[in-house]
């Protein structure tokens, strides 16, 4: 029996503006992205709205999109950075910050007034160009480009065990270097690593 879901054919449909076949894209994407971006925020206040805005950016950018193979990449990939945005505005906003001051009961955790998200970001983004080569492809693709391991695999021509422990590697070495920035580095670990 065929599989009734037939994504390049959608996506073919999409292209000549077939509002039908957004539609079914967003039935078999919207459970897997609702699941994703739970993961991701830790709660689930906010991600009916990102997901409608990921929806709407497939629909403006329809034409564009050219390849079956990479889509479930793409698709990911505007959910992951819509969250990635979602987040930061969290972070920046005061009564969120101030939560995670009333949470602390460590005095070392009060370095959160003092260091900003930006510094911060571009700690960590040293730390991974400071990471061996092919390590830093492997997360990159992983982490900013949003591909599986298996993707990541077929891509490199590698084992998924190879790239687990590649990007396994990447993160031992970030987390070890993030430990001076204290509580918001372990924050930002968690929510962006």
């Amino acid at each position: 029996m065929k599989n009734p879901f037939n994504q390049e054919n959608l996506l073919k449909e999409l292209a000549k503006s077939n509002k039908h076949a957004l539609e079914e894209l967003f039935n078999y994407y919207y459970p897997r992205l609702y699941n994703f971006s739970k993961s991701f925020l830790k709660i689930e206040d906010g991600i009916d709205d990102i997901l409608q805005e990921v929806f709407l950016k497939i629909w403006h950018n329809r034409r564009e999109i050219k390849h079956s193979e990479t889509f479930n990449s793409y698709i990911f990939t505007i959910t992951r950075n819509l969250l990635l945005n979602e987040l930061r505005s969290r972070l920046n906003n005061q009564k969120v910050r101030d939560r995670i001051m009333e949470a602390s009961v460590a005095e070392e955790y009060l370095l959160v007034e003092s260091v900003e998200y930006e510094e911060l970001k571009e700690r960590v983004d040293s730390l991974i160009d400071a990471l061996p080569q092919k390590q830093q492809e492997i997360f990159k693709m992983s982490r900013i480009e949003g591909l599986s391991h298996k993707e990541i695999a077929e891509q490199k021509n590698i084992s998924t065990k190879t790239v687990e422990y590649h990007i396994g590697q990447s993160i031992s070495f970030i987390k070890s270097r993030l430990g001076e920035f204290g509580f918001l580095s372990a924050l930002y670990f968690y929510l962006f690593l």
